[in-house]
């Protein structure tokens, strides 16, 4: 059973750095492209960023330069690093995992950023 897990969310200074991760499980994560969304409430799931099975990345730009995607294939586990956060960076966000026409998703991780 592929199951994917996030973590790291949670409530952050404006400014705040916090990272976070999707670790996969049932499945040899390396093979697949991996990315990170995000939803407020109401509104559509939107990409934040990617990466491919080959580790080419891409962003949104409302994250660029401030995020950065990264996978480490041997602990089947991809990362969301996130800097200079802002309260309209305050979302739901989810890990997915794609290949070919099979996708999975994690349950999600909230990230509130409030003083």
């Amino acid at each position: 059973q592929v199951q994917l897990v996030e973590s790291g969310g949670g409530l952050v200074q404006p400014g705040g750095s916090p990272r976070l991760s999707c670790v996969a499980s049932g499945v040899i994560s390396r093979i697949y492209d991996m990315a990170w969304y995000r939803q407020a409430p109401g509104n559509q799931r939107e990409l934040v960023a990617s990466i491919t099975s080959g580790g080419s990345t891409n962003y949104a730009d409302s994250v660029k330069g401030r995020f950065t995607i990264s996978r480490d294939n041997a602990k089947n586990t991809v990362y969301l690093q996130m800097n200079s956060l802002q309260p309209e960076d305050s979302r739901v966000y989810y890990c997915k995992m794609s290949r070919f026409s099979l996708q999975y998703w994690g349950q999600g991780t909230q990230v509130t950023v409030s003083s």
